[in-house]
């Protein structure tokens, strides 16, 4: 009995390894390095930010708007409750964009989901930004 080899593959140029097919690929690669980076830094913002305001020196009972003044007077927590919004909002995003390229069918659908997602994300964040750094901290 005659043993059949299969066929040789195609070989690959280094131009055919270096540009994915259909010109997306290197945005992808990012998206999904950044999605497991900023998973990452999430879960230790989140963390500190419940141990800070859910566990230690009396837990929601002393959260009012004193704590949270003199919390925001203090640049560091800005920047610190900023970098959170961000990151939430651009990891939550992402996926969802990743969800609605795998769901929807057509190319108008995806547009205006991916257009209502942006938008959602874009407002979300500018009215997050305004409310952390807009805020003016009263003298307790």
């Amino acid at each position: 009995m005659a043993t059949v080899s299969p066929a040789p593959l195609p070989r690959s140029t280094s131009a055919d390894r270096r540009q994915p097919k259909g010109g997306r690929g290197s945005f992808e690669l990012y998206a999904w390095v950044f999605m497991r980076v900023s998973g990452v830094l999430l879960v230790l913002l989140v963390l500190g930010h419940f141990a800070i305001m859910h566990v230690l020196d009396g837990g929601l009972d002393r959260i009012n708007f004193a704590f949270v003044s003199g919390r925001w007077a203090n640049p560091f927590w800005r920047v610190y409750d900023f970098a959170m919004l961000t990151l939430a909002l651009l990891h939550g995003g992402n996926g969802l964009r990743v969800i609605i390229d795998d769901y929807a069918r057509s190319g108008t659908r995806r547009l205006l989901y991916q257009s209502v997602n942006a938008t959602v994300v874009g407002l979300t964040w500018a009215l997050g930004t305004l409310t952390i750094f807009a805020f003016t901290p009263q003298p307790s």
